[in-house]
């Protein structure tokens, strides 16, 4: 694939010319979501080249068997993959009997896709020229309503150039799909009934296992001359399979229009288990309000997310796409309505990691969350941890721990443990830590402290009691010790002390004890009720506060800094620099087991826990471990980046932050990890916002209120960004000159800029 292919623009997405080794990366580039649903970029007409098909529906699952030689207490027994779900997209094209497709297609010319992010809709145009020489003009324009979210609508013209021709639209829908990933290649879908009803056709089938029923459904109308057809001209149903076939007379230079209206429709959020006539209420909004008004709804739902999340680049185009790519796709992946879903790390783009819910969220994405939505959405997400803390204490069970510890999951669609690989799924625990941070950062920002006393001081508790019992006490080092861990940094597995788990273990008890004192304190109420629930006792938490208080941190004191973990100094520590290119990336080109003998790291432990806990390093100790850890970095977790991105920006190191900002903007648009083909980095996308919010513009939030510090890259000209702060929401401009602000509402707000106090008055009304 040539990386450079997608085109510069400030509010698209565009690739000019048909290349078929361009088309499987494509098909994540320009994927479309809506919250609940969502697709990779595959044509709707035939194609027979290499392709991923893709679609995808928001919580549906199957539990796949985890493929291992070997078993071990506490395994998981499935990993959960997100499924390609019953297509309803296809419509197969006709030229005089002969199947459009532009993988046999003699000749394709001024082919031109676009993904309009400002709008919300994606578009191909190309002109066709057949086997037979027939050569035919074609625009299909295709959108997920945000407004109707169970819908998606296409519009697809065909002009004949050169004659006359009679042009067969075949709509379908097909539940005989199957996963680019599984384990064991099982059967994911029972379809249970297939039927047709005039323009409008229905598959009802339910997933094997998790038995999630669904209903994919689709209305077609064919408009011609001012004419328009309701009724296929045929029908063919099939055992998983449904079709409808339309067929026009058009004349030469006149175009053919035709609308496909489809989506899903799941049971659990209809009651009464009649998916189908469900679907045609749905497909009834749909087609009264037509495609073209349809589309005006879903300009002006953009128009709005676009108000309050969009950031301005002035003088840089590759950077402004970047991060109104990563901004689009956070939105069409999450948008906070339903507390049952969260955000996977591929989205609705691909099938890797099982779709599922990662520490990313809590890590990376709550911040975006809070700052561009509403403080409900953030909740949402801590919600979502809440409801399975039961299961977080199960999977804990499961690894020998009692007492109600719990253990979150690495990855999860339910709240149970669903990774299968042993040195992530029992090491990486850090992942409590995150959860905990998200907690301590929700409330930092929104000032909401409801959410401690009602959900998340049992969560609290859950965590702290995990890492009681995960501690071990070393008479050696007369310390607590955390052995056989993974870090963030997956490439040094079954590792002891790893600085960053042992720090954050450290950190999250005595946050615990902090928010017990305050909830017993204020909320008496509900402390009452948490402690007869969780059997809390006085004993306990003075354990807790012996372990946090001797808890050893790895610290080299010939350099002064801390160290990853026990034993990285005896890495023969060559630094990336001196690395072949022909090496990288090595998580391709090398073995496992020398990528763990070595000192390169996927991301920096310690630079990530000197991100979370910026306020209790000094400048100089960030600088010491900055300039220690960033040369041994390969950056091959989509996560690093943004994280040296904000600390070399905090470090003024302006052309450093730079680099990494692009690397993270446009680690999808410019495939750095040569593997977008298999979706994009939905959860990175985040950082990607955090680079600009909290590298550039310095945010931070301190003695209860914001402050900037911001700075600017050389390369840009101005940027802007706006921030929803306890209901506030502040806009700032960041030029060569300085940095000014505009604050909408009725009240003044005092604010830090550059460390000095500014009180900023209202410049716009709500």
């Amino acid at each position: 694939m040539n990386k450079d292919y997608i085109k510069a623009d400030n509010w698209s997405i565009v690739e000019e010319g048909f290349e078929k080794e361009n088309v499987k990366s494509s098909e994540s580039l320009f994927s479309l979501g809506n919250g609940a649903m969502g697709q990779r970029a595959n044509f709707e007409e035939l194609y027979t080249g290499p392709t991923f098909q893709g679609s995808y529906i928001g919580g549906v699952y199957y539990p796949d068997k985890t493929r291992v030689g070997w078993w071990k207490n506490g395994y998981p027994e499935y990993f959960a993959k997100v499924i390609n779900a019953p297509s309803w997209i296809g419509i197969n094209v006709l030229v005089d009997g002969e199947a459009l497709d532009l993988n046999t297609c003699s000749k394709v010319d001024g082919f031109r896709r676009e993904l309009n992010m400002k709008e919300g809709w994606y578009q191909r145009r190309f002109t066709a020229t057949l086997p037979s020489k027939k050569t035919v003009e074609v625009t299909v324009t295709r959108f997920l309503s945000l407004e109707l979210d169970e819908v998606g609508a296409i519009e697809y013209n065909v002009t004949p150039v050169k004659e006359d021709m009679t042009i067969t639209f075949s709509p379908y829908l097909d539940s005989g799909i199957t996963n680019e990933d599984t384990n064991w290649d099982d059967k994911f879908w029972n379809t249970t009934k297939v039927s047709s009803e005039g323009n409008q056709a229905f598959i009802e089938a339910h997933t094997m296992k998790t038995n999630f029923e669904t209903c994919t459904f689709m209305e077609c109308h064919l408009h011609y001359s001012g004419k328009i057809t309701n009724t296929p001209k045929q029908t063919d149903e099939k055992e998983l399979w449904v079709g409808h076939n339309y067929e026009q007379k058009v004349a030469k230079g006149t175009t053919v229009t035709f609308h496909k209206f489809g989506g899903y429709t799941v049971a659990r959020n209809h009651k009464g288990g009649n998916l189908v006539v469900a679907s045609k209420k749905v497909l009834d909004k749909a087609s009264e309000l037509g495609f073209n008004a349809l589309l005006d709804m879903q300009k002006k739902a953009w128009a709005t997310i676009w108000e309050m999340s969009d950031i301005t680049i002035e003088g840089d185009t590759k950077a402004q796409q970047g991060i109104r790519f990563n901004i689009f796709q956070l939105n069409q992946t999450y948008l906070g309505k339903d507390s049952r879903l969260n955000i996977g790390p591929k989205g609705f783009t691909g099938e890797k990691y099982g779709g599922s819910t990662y520490w990313d969220t809590e890590a990376y994405c709550i911040p975006f969350y809070m700052a561009t939505k509403n403080h409900h959405v953030a909740r949402n997400l801590l919600k979502y941890r809440y409801n399975h803390l039961e299961k977080a204490i199960e999977n804990a069970k499961k690894l020998g721990f009692s007492n109600g510890a719990a253990l979150y999951p690495m990855v999860t669609m339910n709240g149970e443990e669903c990774h299968n690989e042993w040195e992530i799924t029992f090491e990486e625990i850090h992942r409590n830590g995150a959860i905990a941070f998200a907690i301590y950062n929700y409330y930092r920002f929104t000032g909401d402290y409801s959410y401690i006393p009602e959900m998340g001081l049992e969560v609290l508790i859950g965590i702290a009691r995990f890492w009681h019992q995960r501690a071990t006490f070393s008479k050696q080092k007369n310390k607590y010790v955390i052995l056989g861990v993974t870090g963030p940094n997956e490439y040094e597995n079954n590792v002891s002390n790893n600085w960053y788990t042992n720090y954050i273990a450290r950190w999250c008890i005595h946050y615990t004890l902090e928010q017990l004192q305050k909830v017993k304190t204020g909320y008496k109420e509900d402390y009452d009720r948490i402690i007869g629930y969780t059997k809390l006792k006085l004993a306990e938490t003075e354990e807790w506060k012996e372990v946090a208080d001797a808890m050893y941190l790895p610290f080299s004191e010939e350099l002064g800094i801390y160290l990853q973990q026990d034993g990285f100094m005896d890495k023969e520590l060559v630094t990336v620099a001196d690395l072949p290119k022909s090496q990288r990336p090595i998580n391709q080109k090398w073995s496992w087991d020398r990528i763990l003998r070595s000192p390169y790291i996927k991301q920096a432990d310690v630079l990530q826990g000197f991100y979370f806990f910026e306020d209790h390093f000094s400048v100089e100790d960030l600088e010491k471990h900055f300039d220690f850890y960033e040369p041994f970095t390969v950056h091959e977790s989509s996560l690093s980046p943004c994280v040296h991105s904000i600390q070399a920006a905090k470090l003024d190191r302006m052309d450093q932050a730079y680099q990494f900002y692009l690397r993270t903007s446009r680690l999808d648009l410019d495939d750095y990890n040569k593997e977008v083909e298999e979706g994009l980095h939905i959860t990175s996308m985040a950082g990607t916002w955090m680079s600009i919010v909290e590298g550039f513009g310095g945010m931070r939030i301190r003695n209860d209120k914001l402050s900037f510090t911001p700075r600017i890259p050389k390369e840009w000209d101005s940027y802007s960004f706006k921030i929803n702060f306890r209901n506030r929401i502040l806009k700032i401009v960041v030029d060569k000159k300085g940095c000014h602000f505009e604050l909408e509402g009725e009240h003044e707000m005092s604010i830090r800029l550059n460390g000095e106090r500014l009180v900023l008055k209202p410049t716009t009304k709500k």
